[in-house]
């Protein structure tokens, strides 16, 4: 894999944002919720790159909001908002992951689709100054 680029990082996290509220905004609630999740979790990502850590394996926004802890400890507020996003990356995608009759693109509602929104921004707001030029 090649070195990872921190701003390259966060430019995806953001594009993932942008996707997620277009997906919203056309009825793909459990796309916009996972892309919510990757929005979030390349943000992260492209953070600790930036701070040197050189691999990171974890898809957890969890674990990746403990890490930024280390050298922050206002990230423990973005604590909740991480779990949450963390329950969208498998089941929005596996037909039967969360009901076997129910596939995610019928299970997911604008409302989980908003949450997901919700959570990713706050996640990327507070990223966000680390990359502003």
């Amino acid at each position: 894999m090649a070195t990872a680029h921190p701003r390259v990082w966060f430019e995806q996290a953001e594009a993932d944002l942008r996707a997620a509220a277009l997906s919203a905004s056309g009825g793909a609630h459990e796309w916009a919720c996972f892309q919510s999740q990757q929005a979030g979790e390349k943000a992260l990502k492209a953070l600790l790159y930036g701070r040197g850590v050189p691999s990171i394996t974890t898809h957890s926004l969890r674990r990746l909001i403990r890490e930024c802890e280390v050298f922050d400890e206002t990230f423990r507020a973005f604590g909740e908002a991480a779990r949450f996003l963390d329950q969208h990356y498998i089941p929005t995608r596996f037909p039967t992951a969360l009901d076997e009759e129910l596939p995610p693109t019928r299970y997911y509602e604008k409302a989980d689709a908003e949450a997901c929104l919700q959570s990713a921004r706050s996640i990327l707001e507070r990223v966000s100054p680390f990359f502003a030029s």
